[in-house]
């Protein structure tokens, strides 16, 4: 267990060092709430569906989150092109405690990342309708922040290069995003992309955020937790069995 927290807090403290690290993160979401929360807003109210702020913030968050915790695996491969993922492999710890304590570092940092970016939207107009439940709100960035940390690692486990890891990302995350509900609602789609948004495990993520934030759900908090739940069980066995056959 001394190795998971030791590597937690690590994570942690690589994060918070970053200066640079931490302003340049908050670029992309800070641009997607002003320029789709403004541009798209006077059209979103038009169309009878409300203010577009207050439904685009939880979207906003979790894309801050998703892209943090999936783009933590980057470490691994960059660890091992530097030599410190092998003294941490021969250390006389597991491997799925190392993958764990890499995981909830990355996962922290995701979730720090996205209470920044909520803090950020109430600049922009947001409301916070149900401030008792935002503990409850605090579970589903875990979720969400957990699942896509323990994929990123999974995924980098099994490349050596980081430019191959960076397209595979932006192959996965951009779709992923997208596909989620976060920029628009979940109602009335086609039956075959309704499909894939119910598999997509963000457009749980999302949902989850939005009903403890605004009290508006489409699937049902207990049918968020659930997937969400499931999901991160079967990612972070997933992500330590391919972390533990890594070969530096």
């Amino acid at each position: 267990m001394i190795a998971i927290y030791t590597l937690w807090v690590r994570e942690v403290k690589k994060y918070l060092r970053s200066k640079s690290r931490i302003i340049g993160s908050l670029g992309q979401p800070i641009l997607f709430l002003v320029a789709l929360g403004f541009g798209l807003g006077p059209t979103f109210k038009a169309a009878g569906q409300g203010d577009y702020i207050q439904f685009l913030v939880p979207g906003i968050i979790a894309m801050s989150i998703l892209f943090m915790a999936i783009f933590s695996g980057i470490s691994v491969i960059w660890d091992r092109q530097f030599g410190y993922l092998k003294e941490t492999l021969v250390a006389p710890v597991p491997r799925w405690q190392i993958m764990l304590g890499r995981t909830l570092g990355g996962a922290t940092v995701a979730i720090i990342q996205g209470f920044i970016v909520f803090g950020i939207s109430f600049l922009a107009g947001f409301r916070l309708i149900n401030p008792a439940a935002l503990p409850l709100t605090l579970v589903f960035m875990a979720l969400i922040s957990l699942i896509f940390t323990a994929l990123g690692t999974a995924i980098a486990s099994v490349l050596e290069d980081m430019h191959g890891f960076q397209l595979i990302m932006n192959f996965l995350v951009m779709p992923i995003f997208f596909l989620s509900g976060a920029l628009f609602p979940l109602t009335n789609l086609p039956k075959a992309l309704g499909i894939i948004v119910k598999c997509n495990p963000l457009s749980y993520g999302v949902d989850g955020i939005r009903a403890t934030l605004e009290g508006v759900s489409q699937f049902g908090l207990m049918t968020d937790l659930g997937v969400l739940s499931i999901t991160t069980v079967i990612l972070i066995a997933i992500g330590s069995y391919m972390f533990s056959r890594i070969q530096v």
